[in-house]
């Protein structure tokens, strides 16, 4: 009983051993079978010594660290180290002031408290648009307007023109030059020449 299920096992390896060079090259590794044939009673190979080494060979155990890093090395190179060079405290100099709310914000970047009023008017400005004119094409210039501007250009102004207005006053930060248009005509060369230098 023992010997015929050392023999099938024999088999198994015998065709794991040809699957070998299909999957990792043409030499498989030496001595799969130097293991069970060693143990087998039917085997030629009984004097056959067995060795860890020729079964597992040289490509097993690579790339792997032979010393596990200190919990010191581990915590210099993450936070730094104060003979050196510290990671963690270092003083942020890219820090300003805003000049219309006076908060902080960071060089190159918007300042947020700004930007969360001016996004918070947009989204007014884009409701009062969507009731008064829905959802139809914006085939003419649509003018927001705020109390008391209208009546500070005259009515030919505001013809063929789509108006909305806000009840409510202008914010002093929304200043109307924002949606002015520019009265310089497109330029039609992509050279810059200097002007007005005397």
């Amino acid at each position: 009983m023992v010997s015929r299920l050392l023999l099938r096992l024999e088999a198994v390896l015998q065709q794991i051993e040809h699957t070998f060079p299909i999957l990792f090259g043409p030499k498989p590794p030496p001595g799969i079978l130097s293991v069970v044939t060693s143990q087998c009673p039917n085997s030629t190979n009984i004097g056959a010594p067995f060795s860890l080494q020729d079964l597992i060979g040289d490509g097993f155990l690579w790339a792997v660290p032979k010393n596990r890093r200190t919990v010191e090395k581990r915590w210099k190179r993450k936070y730094g180290s104060p003979e050196y060079f510290m990671k963690t405290l270092q003083p942020k100099t890219t820090l300003r002031v805003c000049n219309h709310c006076g908060h902080d914000y960071e060089v190159g970047l918007l300042c947020p408290h700004c930007y969360a009023k001016v996004r918070q008017e947009t989204e007014l400005m884009q409701e009062k648009i969507q009731q008064q004119l829905g959802l139809d094409p914006v085939d003419k210039e649509v003018i927001v307007l705020y109390d008391g501007e209208k009546g500070e250009q005259s009515a030919e102004f505001w013809k063929g023109k789509r108006i909305v207005e806000m009840e409510r006053p202008r914010p002093a930060w929304f200043s109307k030059n924002l949606l002015q248009k520019t009265t310089e005509p497109a330029a039609t060369t992509k050279e810059v020449k200097p002007n007005d230098l005397g």
